[in-house]
């Protein structure tokens, strides 16, 4: 197995959101990648500026942290069709490969432009890859507090011998910091990309780490039809794959956010969440994690249940007494 570490720089409309053109926020111009294999140690590098097409301009901001000229761009650029056929011609040159990115956006980003000049992805799907960001999360820290790029790489002691916000520099130390990192600790943890979703439910995900189990259901067409879906509902033991009786039905604790509690005769309490994901069309996915729990775990859920029903309750009242000063005569 290789490991393609692969980082984007792209422009956006320098007239801001309203300017942008439909589904288009960004445009890749430059592509950077270094190729790892599997001990991590570097084998070959892929570097290609893109022509911009769309946005003819450079942002402000773009300018100001990429220190790119559109001069440049323009001179030695490629449009985006040849540039992205020549980096995945590249990819597929050597050995299986997975992705590695800091991040989600850049995996989405590449098939978004790919998508918008009718480039059809030659990924599998589900697409896994190694979000290297959250691996270091998951290493170095809570889980949970994001670190920027350079911030890892300094945390990291890594020498800083080229400049940041650079597409291959930044492929660079992403590959670094994988080859600092206890990789094989972390190995296991794939990450799933949403970009392409299941649209039926022979194509939903369903995924085993350590520890925890991930499900990610087909696309609905909205919030109220995903939640009345029995796939979603279940909840199922991510050690023994046993369906669970739930003690604590799922709760909102937020419009994306909904919290679960069930009991496995062999392995006890396994909490569940699911997030509500909504795509640009409207339409929504869930995602789903079930996870052991102890006392304490347990008994936060049961916490953050009550506290739910609590604000509920507060939001219905105060929404009966709005209505009742609306009614004539009051």
């Amino acid at each position: 197995m290789e490991y393609i570490v692969f980082d984007l720089e792209w422009n956006q409309s320098p007239g801001g959101k309203e300017s942008s053109v439909e589904g288009f926020p960004f445009e890749i111009i430059e592509i950077g990648a270094i190729r790892l294999d599997e001990n991590l140690q570097q084998k070959d590098t892929f570097h290609q500026l893109v022509k911009p097409q769309i946005y003819r301009k450079l942002h402000y901001k773009i300018s100001e942290v990429t220190h790119m000229e559109l001069s440049v761009l323009r001179k030695e650029g490629l449009p985006f069709p040849e540039a992205a056929e020549n980096f995945l011609q590249w990819c597929m040159s050597g050995e299986e490969f997975r992705f590695c990115t800091w991040g989600s956006m850049d995996l989405t980003e590449l098939q978004r432009n790919m998508a918008f000049y009718g480039i059809e992805p030659p990924f599998p799907m589900p697409l896994l890859y190694y979000d290297v960001q959250k691996l270091y999360r998951l290493l170095s820290g809570d889980g949970k507090s994001v670190l920027s790029l350079d911030q890892a790489v300094e945390e990291m002691g890594i020498q800083e011998e080229k400049p940041f916000h650079q597409a291959l520099d930044d492929a660079y130390y992403t590959g670094k910091i994988m080859g600092h990192m206890d990789f094989e600790k972390v190995k296991e943890f794939l990450s799933v990309d949403y970009y392409r979703l299941p649209m039926n439910r022979e194509q939903e995900i369903y995924l085993t780490f350590p520890g925890y189990s991930k499900y990610v259901s087909r696309v609905f067409p909205g919030k109220e039809e995903a939640m009345k879906d029995k796939a979603v509902n279940d909840m199922i033991c991510p050690l023994c794959r046993r369906m669970l009786k739930k003690k604590i039905r799922w709760f909102p604790v937020s419009s994306k956010l909904h919290y679960g509690l069930a009991v496995c005769p062999e392995h006890g309490f396994i909490k569940g969440k699911l997030r509500i994901k909504k795509k640009e069309d409207g339409n929504v996915f869930i995602v789903k994690t079930m996870k052991p729990a102890g006392e304490d775990a347990a008994e936060d859920i049961c916490a953050r249940r009550d506290e739910a029903k609590k604000k509920r309750t507060e939001k219905n009242k105060l929404k009966r007494q709005a209505q009742k000063r609306r009614k004539p005569g009051n």
